[in-house]
């Protein structure tokens, strides 16, 4: 996420007035923040469920893509859990991700993802380019979007009006981000961690997550962020026996 603590921001609005903004607080690893800004009786989103949401649904993107303010884009969801990875190396969003064909490009990001009953369903992140997967890159469109899911959109922005930060589920491992092998292999196992009590150990393959199947590295970090701390989750290995872990939770950076 691009502003910093001392950014200046203003928000626009559609009546043409603008006003400045502060930030309540940011977690860059799932791509959100919290703005306050000193105006009242403003128009407010209904929030859905993204729980809710099948393949095949109507979605609806709005924003200002290239620069084109007020541009509602519409398709359909087209992919459900889809791990995707957002923004530079060093300052990664993971996103169990809302996809959809419907067109976002550079200026959608943080936009509403809405269903046909006009509610917010996700928040815009991410699209698939020939050249990049990020908000950031120079290519458009081409016909691949990424949405967070509200309701980890909605748990993120709570903890961040309450607080100032958030928290995400955490393992208490390292993964091996350069692994070509299908499954997530454990580099290292984080000393007081979740996972410090369990047989889990460095070289371990984890190749699915509650049954679920883990293809790579990205992969089970999405799925450990989809759910909470305090979760009881089962991890297969390959060649060994299945692991229990208690989900730790960890403070974002901002």
């Amino acid at each position: 996420m691009g502003a910093g603590s001392g950014a200046r921001i203003t928000v626009h609005f559609q009546n043409q007035k603008s006003i400045g903004a502060t930030i309540v607080g940011r977690d860059p690893s799932y791509d959100l923040a919290v703005l306050k800004i000193a105006a009242g009786n403003l128009p407010i989103a209904t929030l859905g469920n993204s729980d809710d949401v099948v393949v095949g649904d109507t979605s609806i993107a709005i924003g200002s893509p290239l620069g084109l303010s007020g541009t509602v884009t519409s398709g359909i969801i087209s992919a459900l859990n889809r791990p995707v990875t957002a923004g530079s190396s060093g300052d990664s969003s993971f996103i169990n991700a809302i996809q959809t064909d419907a067109a976002i490009n550079p200026g959608n990001s943080g936009g509403p993802l809405v269903n046909a009953r006009g509610q917010v369903i996700g928040v815009n992140s991410a699209i698939a380019t020939l050249s990049s997967s990020g908000l950031g890159g120079e290519s458009g469109s081409i016909g691949l979007g990424f949405a967070i899911p509200i309701n980890g959109a909605k748990r993120v922005a709570t903890e961040l009006m309450r607080t100032g930060s958030s928290t995400h589920p955490i393992i208490g491992i390292t993964v091996d981000m350069r692994y070509a092998g299908a499954g997530a292999k454990v580099s290292e196992v984080t000393k007081g961690g979740p996972a410090t009590d369990t047989d889990l150990k460095p070289g371990d393959v984890i190749t699915a997550i509650d049954g679920e199947v883990v293809n790579d590295g990205t992969e089970l970090i999405v799925k450990i962020r989809a759910r909470n701390s305090g979760d009881k989750v089962v991890l297969s290995r390959r060649g060994d026996t299945d692991v229990t872990v208690v989900l730790g939770s960890k403070t974002s950076d901002r």
